[in-house]
């Protein structure tokens, strides 16, 4: 039977705009999904569209839901163009809450957003004393050489059981990531996000092959045709302990690189849905088990 299907549209500023290789991102914009069945249960879906990360728009994403007439059923998903992917999630999410088979979650771990350049130190400071211990650097925003110098400041202030993880948004060059990788691998980096081009899948591959530090795919896989060709490729992986595993349990020599599934900046409570996706992730080849929900409160 069809589902009622309502949404809001919302644009909310961050407390300071987030400085990434792209550029200043002052504004979140997305939509919120409701649905409601016959027997009156209702879920909720987020679709969090980002253009420049490689998604659709919030306006496509309008414009999907209001081909869908208003209502939904199970048949729905296979009729929102594949290219949304935000909105196809969000309808899913939905409609599993609507069901009960999304996992209850009352506790994440999640890791403290740490501004570009030289504020990083002093935000650093300030996210240990709250309680954190996994913090995320943008990187890929100011010069290598400078980017460089705050990276030793920011590690000499972190005590041995905290991880750091830098994201270059797809910002480097190969020869760059190269550069970049021999200077992790000297330092205790949890892992690199992003270190290039979505479309350079070859040199992903290799540079997760040629360097010892762990690099995670974000926007690579932003939409189904890159998260299809990263699965097709069987991508090695590891546990949250630190044991590599392959599609068949060997361990996958040289392949050091995993997907990383994020809250991207929601506004809404959506990590049972991500919680959820990371289960279903984690049964398929080469998705890393126990993978990192990471950002902060906006």
């Amino acid at each position: 039977m069809p589902h009622r299907l309502e949404f809001r549209r919302y644009s909310l500023p961050f407390r300071s705009a987030v400085r990434t290789a792209h550029g200043p991102w002052p504004v979140r914009e997305g939509l919120i999904i409701r649905t409601e069945d016959e027997a009156g249960r209702v879920g909720y879906g987020e679709a969090a569209a980002i253009p420049w990360f490689g998604s659709e728009t919030v306006e496509e994403d309008v414009a999907g839901l209001v081909g869908l007439g208003g209502a939904v059923d199970a048949g729905s998903l296979q009729r929102i163009d594949e290219r949304l992917g935000s909105l196809r999630f969000a309808v899913a999410c939905a409609l599993g809450a609507e069901q009960g088979l999304l996992p209850a979650v009352q506790r994440l771990p999640v890791a403290s957003l740490l501004p570009a350049g030289k504020a990083a130190c002093a935000a650093a400071d300030q996210a240990l004393e709250a309680g954190y211990v996994a913090f995320k650097w943008k990187v890929g925003v100011l010069d290598d050489a400078d980017e460089r110098v705050i990276l030793d400041d920011l590690l000499a202030r972190l005590p041995g059981h905290v991880k750091l993880r830098l994201d270059a948004n797809g910002a480097w060059t190969t020869r760059r990531a190269m550069k970049w990788l021999a200077c992790c691998a000297e330092r205790p980096i949890e892992f690199v996000e992003q270190p290039v081009a979505p479309d350079a899948v070859d040199a992903l591959a290799g540079l997760a092959a040629d360097y010892p530090t762990t690099l995670a795919l974000d926007e690579s896989v932003a939409g189904l045709p890159g998260l299809r060709t990263w699965l097709g490729r069987e991508a090695g992986a590891r546990r949250r302990s630190g044991e590599p595993y392959g599609p068949a349990g060997e361990t996958p020599a040289g392949r050091r690189f995993f997907i990383r599934i994020g809250d991207k900046y929601r506004p809404s409570d959506s990590a049972a849905s991500r919680v959820r996706l990371q289960k279903h992730a984690a049964t398929r080849p080469g998705i890393w088990r126990g993978t990192a929900v990471s950002g902060r409160a906006i």
